[in-house]
């Protein structure tokens, strides 16, 4: 077995494939937020091959961790050299395993918060990206802004504080680059949110302002902030990914990442200093995201959220034994047919029924074992942004929304704690407890769910939804998941 960093690259199996770029002399121009599976399989895989390809060494990625949870990953990149074995799993079970170089340095904010601020404010470094999950942008689900009264924020914008956050290691950076003469780096969301470069304008500038008005408009005036659209379906690593990759190859890798073939990014081009050529290695560069990034977000991560909590009532563990079995399969592509399609906008270059048939087949990859629970966490910040906008369209034009409620009823059910075989559910989510006591009272209040405004806003005030709901929900009490959507499937007629 061969332990995995720069010195034993000669020593892996041959099957493995590894830079076959001189990693040394790679200047960091890019600085990353959130070094976790996704990252290392999308944007560093991209940065990797245009590495091979002989360009880029001026836009090596310097990861950063700024949670507590983040020093594991800190101590992985150390011992490895910031490498790490990317496995892309077919359906028929092969893997394909590759060394991926182009991270080439990781600092751990909360050990050298300084360090990371002036890695931020040297010139050398042109863009930053961010992968800090949906609930990182620090957004009011109720008011849509900023939410200045989060203690973190707060603590950031006390006078002589060190900072602690993205916001404030980012603004501080900023901060000397305007007092430096610098002009400020891009800041590149890669997070699944619609528009998620305007929501990483609204809120950097509206932290900057709240420190600084002046800084504030100079960063709204000089800054850029790309949308994009991000796709490749990465589940967490486990012991079991790493035992499998030594069985295989031999080797030992703290932090592994398997994934899946397909890999997609569509970007807008707006930058402040350059960008690497990333349409050389298949980057879609576009002048407006928002139709692929709707696209996306309203078929392949709303359809995660229709599979997950169902599936899971059911008691399935894993994503691919959902949608191959037919009932669920079939619940699926009502939801995309007849929901969120009517939803989208024209998707240039797109085929819907090639894109949604793709997306059952990358669902059912049985081989890459992605878990329901991967997509069961962090609901409350995901239905928000995935789901509830396709309820609230199909209820402005009087669509079908018999699917997306009974997706919301799921989340419901799925949050009483039990399964319908009495198997305790962990719900992972930063509103767990709050929405956990909803739950357990909606046996005798069965609206009482949606009471929550600030995760369903108005919705509760809209009846036919609260129907549809309601059915739903008291189907899946007396009847189990399946037999809801099996009847959902029969009736046709449902609206």
């Amino acid at each position: 077995m061969t332990g995995l960093n720069s010195q034993t690259l000669s020593d892996l199996d041959a099957a493995i494939s590894t830079p076959t770029y001189e990693r040394t002399g790679i200047r960091a121009g890019i600085v990353h937020f959130g070094v976790g599976g996704f990252h290392r399989a999308h944007q560093a895989r991209y940065l990797d091959l245009l590495l091979e390809s002989g360009a880029a060494r001026e836009w090596g990625i310097c990861g950063v961790g700024v949670l507590a949870k983040d020093r594991r990953m800190s101590e992985v990149m150390a011992e490895q050299d910031c490498l790490y074995t990317l496995c892309v799993t077919e359906p028929d079970g092969a893997w394909t395993p590759r060394v991926v170089g182009s991270i080439v340095e990781y600092l751990f904010a909360p050990d050298d918060p300084e360090a990371v601020v002036e890695k931020l404010a040297d010139p050398a470094t042109r863009i930053v990206s961010l992968t800090i999950t949906e609930g990182g942008y620090n957004i009011s689900a109720t008011t849509g802004a900023f939410d200045t009264a989060n203690p973190a924020v707060r603590a950031d914008l006390a006078p002589g504080a060190v900072p602690a956050t993205v916001f404030g290691l980012v603004t501080e950076a900023l901060s000397r680059r305007m007092a430096r003469g610098t002009a400020p780096f891009t800041i590149m969301s890669c997070d699944n949110i619609q528009g998620n470069g305007h929501v990483a304008r609204n809120c950097f500038t509206a932290f900057a302002r709240l420190r600084d008005p002046a800084l504030a408009d100079w960063l709204d005036r000089e800054g850029a902030f790309p949308n994009s659209m991000v796709d490749r379906i990465t589940p967490a690593t486990t012991d079991a990914m790493r035992a499998e990759l030594t069985d295989r190859f031999g080797i030992e890798d703290g932090w592994p990442v398997v994934t899946e073939p397909f890999l997609q990014w569509v970007l807008e081009d707006e930058f402040t200093l350059g960008r690497p050529d990333f349409g050389r290695v298949g980057v879609q560069l576009v002048e407006d995201v928002a139709p692929y990034e709707l696209m996306k977000l309203r078929m392949l991560n709303a359809s995660h959220q229709a599979l997950c909590y169902l599936g899971h009532l059911t008691g399935y563990r894993l994503v691919h034994e959902v949608v191959q079995n037919e009932a669920f399969r079939r619940f699926l592509l009502r939801y995309m047919d007849e929901e969120a399609r009517p939803t989208l906008l024209p998707v240039p270059g797109i085929d819907l029924d090639t894109y949604r048939d793709t997306l059952i087949e990358r669902f059912s990859n049985a081989a890459i074992g992605d878990t329901v629970a991967r997509l069961c966490a962090e609901s409350s910040d995901r239905i928000p942004k995935w789901l509830l906008p396709v309820l609230r369209s199909q209820l402005a034009t009087d669509g079908a929304i018999a699917c997306a409620a009974t997706v919301v009823a799921g989340w419901a059910r799925y949050c009483e704690g039990v399964d319908e075989g009495g198997a305790p559910i962990d719900v992972v989510d930063p509103l767990r407890d709050r929405l956990m006591a909803l739950a357990r009272r909606q046996r005798d209040d069965p609206t009482v769910f949606l009471s929550d405004r600030s995760v369903f806003g108005n919705l509760i005030d809209e009846p036919r939804f609260v129907a549809a709901y309601r059915a739903a929900l008291a189907s899946l009490h007396t009847r189990g998941a399946r037999a809801t959507v099996v009847e959902l499937l029969r009736d046709q007629r449902t609206p």
